[in-house]
């Protein structure tokens, strides 16, 4: 699919390698977008039987493209130590970055995007799932737009 076609907003993964979780971000990206996904290579195959039961048919409606295929400004969503997702401009063209479930986004992505966020969380609370922060990332930009 051509860029200039693309919906406003997307989701980029970084080396996310759970099928289940991809299938889950193409339905979020079905549910809260309209939104794209781009993958990296490393990251699970969209259409893997996992990812296809996870997404709900949803894949048959989002439009997926290659990592450096996302456009707009990037937002590199962090666990820990960066501004809230909710203090930041999300207007306009942009792709929420999320890293692989382990080991997140490598210093070179990370200095690749534009801006950092991250998704307040309880105290004592480590991270949370990447399916879950997409959702929620998501959810933040639809529900001010």
């Amino acid at each position: 699919m051509p860029v200039d076609s693309l919906p406003e907003v997307g989701l980029a993964l970084w080396h996310v390698a759970d099928p289940g979780n991809v299938g889950t971000l193409v339905r979020s990206a079905d549910a809260l977008g309209p939104a794209f996904v781009a993958l990296s290579e490393g990251s699970a195959d969209p259409t893997s039987p996992k990812a296809l039961r996870a997404s709900m048919g949803a894949l048959f409606r989002v439009p997926v493209v290659r990592f450096e295929a996302a456009p707009g400004r990037r937002v590199a969503l962090v666990a820990h130590g960066t501004q809230p997702l909710d203090s930041l401009d999300l207007s306009g063209p942009m792709t929420f970055v999320l890293g692989a479930e382990r080991a997140g986004l490598p210093q070179d992505v990370l200095a690749a995007c534009d801006e950092q966020a991250t998704i307040p969380l309880a105290r004592d609370a480590e991270s949370l799932n990447v399916a879950a922060a997409g959702a929620i990332a998501l959810y933040e930009r639809a529900r001010r737009t």
